[in-house]
């Protein structure tokens, strides 16, 4: 087993794939949609994860109007939580906090993490307590930023409120385009393989790679924390 120490002043967490699993609900949405604009399922699915829904929306539905993309936008978002709610009745998972999340969260203060999210606000006040896992006082959701992910600004807003410099963040992130983005930021990443598999993720600037956040141990130390990743399935 490898372990790895090293310290940081604060998190940026990605929200879908890297804090909670919405894939079931998310699909089930995207299926609706690629009846109604006949799309390619297999090839939106290819890339469309970790990015804005409105950029989505713009680049596979070819939707310019940026009043009919807010209310598209609105309604696909809408329907994943709806969805979400309808599969959590039935006794399915909906929307779920992916391993390691809660007792990772619950050593962290509020001041030294943030979530970063290519989702709305409205989306993301519904779905993390959906998912048992607590809205931050930290928040940068997808209408706070002009450039979605791959773009660094979200990350470097995501910093900025928690008053530190990019490079003193660790960006967790289960997505290329959010890896990218961070990269671009200036912060190491720690990627997990929670959405893509280890293989999907080489190539675009992760400085770590773990299957999950079980992966991950965190002490509050002056000025940030002391992390631990240690497992067999470090790379």
């Amino acid at each position: 087993m490898t372990i790895e120490t090293i310290t940081t002043k604060a998190f940026l967490f990605d929200m879908d794939g890297t804090l909670i699993d919405s894939t079931p609900a998310v699909l089930a949405t995207w299926q609706v949609f690629a009846e109604k604009y006949d799309l390619d399922l297999t090839q939106v699915l290819k890339s469309s994860h970790g990015v804005r829904t409105a950029d989505n929306l713009r680049r596979w539905c070819g939707i310019e109007d940026e009043d009919r993309l807010a209310e598209e936008a609105a309604l696909f978002e809408n329907m994943i939580v709806e969805e979400a709610r309808r599969l959590q009745a039935v006794g399915e998972a909906g929307l779920v906090a992916l391993p390691g999340v809660s007792p990772l969260l619950k050593q962290l203060p509020s001041h030294g993490w943030a979530v970063v999210t290519s989702a709305t606000g409205l989306y993301t006040s519904a779905a993390l307590p959906l998912a048992g896992v607590p809205v931050p006082e930290n928040l940068i959701t997808a209408e706070k930023v002009t450039n979605g992910k791959p773009h660094p600004e979200p990350y470097m807003l995501g910093a900025s409120i928690l008053s530190v410099e990019p490079k003193d963040c660790i960006v967790v992130e289960d997505a290329p385009s959010g890896i990218r983005a961070g990269v671009a930021a200036g912060s190491r990443v720690l990627a997990v393989c929670t959405s893509h598999t280890r293989q999907q993720l080489e190539g675009h600037g992760a400085t770590w790679t773990v299957e999950d956040l079980r992966d991950l141990r965190v002490t509050p130390s002056e000025g940030g924390f002391v992390c631990h990743l240690g497992a067999s399935r470090l790379s």
